[in-house]
């Protein structure tokens, strides 16, 4: 699902979190229910519709989720520029399609062995919505383990065998396995709230997919992606790290050069990080801003890719201690998931490429916002001939 000109204008009840009721019987959209998955359409629109979860707690209270504010107490900005926003209402029990993806051999399925039961963890995960569960390996390259299922005991047995196999091969292509999950989610029907519960290591050692590219995958979507991530001590990692493959121009759609403008004989793409910051100035300020979200956020991603992505995509991150922080933090997540506001607005000033995202409370200083801090919209499709 695109972001730009052909992205649905029923995509809001497809965000993790809150979204669209379905309408009642009677009225237009009713059949959505009453239709198998495979005969769902999609309506598209000539217009951008940017969807944005947003979790509010109390930091006075303790971290207290905050269930009261309007649309009118958010302010938020696309790479600067105000936003109007539109707050969906009457939400909460949307159906949930999880993709669980693990890291295979590492220390995550050490812990998840220890965990005494694996159906109460997927259990409290989903909630008492209706769901799907799909289950994905990887290690150097990713495995579809479990297809979507609505029976969480399949998944449970999909996850076991992961833990059984444990026998990675220390790849960590965590991106490429991610592209792979957001793929499966893309094919899913559109009332579904779309969610991974990632497992893996802080590195990234063996993906194929480059940064540029898995930005694009990660932020054209509305999955929230919830990461657990564990350290690796080994001493290869950062050797192998600057290996992620990387494109030879650093950043959206912006039209920076190959070439030093001032000197065409100075090939910027030797050095695509300073190629980025010589174009800024070049470049109108909301591009200036998405430039330097960009670069930062491709900056992270080599740094600890579960903690990023999760960043981006409005989830949340938990670094994996043992096997009792992992049931506490699973408790949270299940909490967190079907208890957030769904803001959704237009883009003033839309452009191909990363946008940077700022949502704030702006009267409520002791509330603390958890929401994406990027998306990635593509160029409008040309029409065929």
């Amino acid at each position: 699902m695109r972001l730009w000109f052909a992205l649905a204008l029923a995509v809001v009840s497809a965000v993790p979190g809150r979204a669209q009721s379905p309408p009642p019987s009677g009225q237009p959209g009713s059949q959505i229910d009453s239709q198998p998955d495979s005969q769902i359409q999609t309506i598209t629109s000539q217009s951008a519709l940017v969807v944005v979860p947003a979790l509010v707690r109390d930091k006075g209270k303790g971290g207290q989720l905050v269930f009261t504010l309007k649309a009118d107490d958010f302010q938020l900005s696309d790479d600067g520029i105000p936003q109007k926003l539109h707050l969906e209402q009457d939400t909460g029990g949307e159906p949930l399609a999880l993709v669980v993806d693990i890291e295979g051999g590492g220390a995550g399925v050490g812990e998840l062995a220890k965990l005494g039961s694996l159906q109460s963890m997927l259990d409290s995960v989903v909630g008492g919505v209706a769901h799907k569960i799909a289950v994905v390996g990887y290690d150097s390259s990713p495995v579809l383990v479990r297809d979507f299922t609505p029976n969480t005991d399949l998944a449970v047995k999909g996850i076991q065998a992961l833990i059984d196999d444990n026998n990675g091969d220390s790849g960590a292509a965590t991106l490429d396995s991610l592209g792979f999950s957001i793929d499966l989610l893309r094919k899913q029907p559109i009332q579904y709230r779309r969610a991974i519960l990632l497992i893996a290591e802080s590195h990234d050692r063996g993906s194929k997919l480059k940064l540029d590219d898995a930005l694009r995958e990660i932020g054209d979507t509305n999955t929230a992606i919830y990461a657990i991530g564990f350290s690796t001590d080994k001493p290869e990692v950062a050797h192998e790290v600057a290996k992620i493959s990387q494109p030879d121009k650093p950043g959206p759609a912006h039209g920076c050069f190959s070439r030093d403008p001032n000197d065409p004989n100075v090939d910027l793409t030797k050095n695509p990080g300073t190629q980025a910051f010589d174009c800024l100035a070049l470049l109108a300020p909301p591009l200036r801003l998405a430039t330097i979200a960009f670069v930062a956020a491709r900056d992270s991603l080599q740094k600890n890719v579960p903690e990023t992505v999760a960043r981006l995509t409005g989830g949340e991150y938990f670094k994996l201690t043992s096997a009792k922080s992992l049931v506490r933090d699973l408790q949270t997540i299940s909490n967190h998931i079907p208890n957030r506001y769904v803001l959704s607005f237009q883009p003033q000033s839309p452009h191909p490429g990363f946008h940077a995202i700022a949502l704030t409370v702006p009267h409520y200083v002791h509330l603390e916002v958890s929401a994406r801090n990027g998306y990635w919209a593509d160029s409008p499709a040309l029409p065929a001939p």
